[in-house]
């Protein structure tokens, strides 16, 4: 029993050394990379970032979804902005569609900041209807109903056959409605209560 617990120490020790090792070397070249075409690399910075990051949150509590503050100083990423971290991970979670936008694009971009705006600006484009781009429709006269005040009232009949294809279509149990219908019948009004 000790020995499997010291094997899997080791185990965990290695990938939690390994993590660390990966965090402080991060750590130190974090101000160095300006260039997103050079950080976005198989071996750039928010790419080794992201990755870094998404295994901690991963390896974090699940119900908190966090990176706690001590899990990143163990690992020496405290250092690096917020930001950055938040835009490092957000680029591997979403690194094929980051990496197909790049490639689409006429234009090349300084920050994963600004892919990310671009991004969302395309996004919300996309979603947008295209009746704003259309021509604009004349407005036809619409049929107006005539009113039904002071018509005779609709029968019983009609009013049951109507509520029966309601409760179908709905899948409300009659005899429930029924007695709803009975209880609203016998409760006492607001007059009988007052008096």
């Amino acid at each position: 029993m000790a020995n499997s617990v010291k094997s899997q120490t080791k185990v965990v020790g290695t990938t939690i050394d390994a993590m660390i090792k990966e965090g402080k070397a991060l750590a130190t070249i974090w101000k160095q990379t300006n260039s997103l075409k050079d950080t976005t690399k198989a071996k750039g910075f928010d790419t080794r970032l992201g990755k870094l990051l998404q295994q901690l949150k991963a390896s974090s509590p699940v119900d908190s979804g966090q990176i706690s503050r001590q899990t990143l100083t163990t690992h020496g990423v405290h250092i690096i902005d917020r930001r950055r971290r938040s835009e490092a991970l957000w680029f591997v979670e979403n690194e094929v569609e980051c990496r197909d936008f790049i490639a689409k694009s006429k234009k090349g971009f300084t920050s994963l900041t600004a892919l990310q705006a671009s991004m969302r600006k395309a996004s919300k484009e996309a979603e947008e209807p295209t009746t704003a781009k259309a021509e604009p429709v004349k407005a036809t006269p619409t049929k107006v109903e005539p009113s039904k005040v002071g018509q005779s009232p609709v029968s019983k009949q009609v009013v049951f056959d109507k509520l029966v294809k309601v409760c179908d279509a709905n899948g409300i149990d009659m005899l429930e409605l029924a007695e709803m219908i009975i209880d609203h019948s016998t409760a006492p009004t607001v007059t009988e209560v007052a008096a």
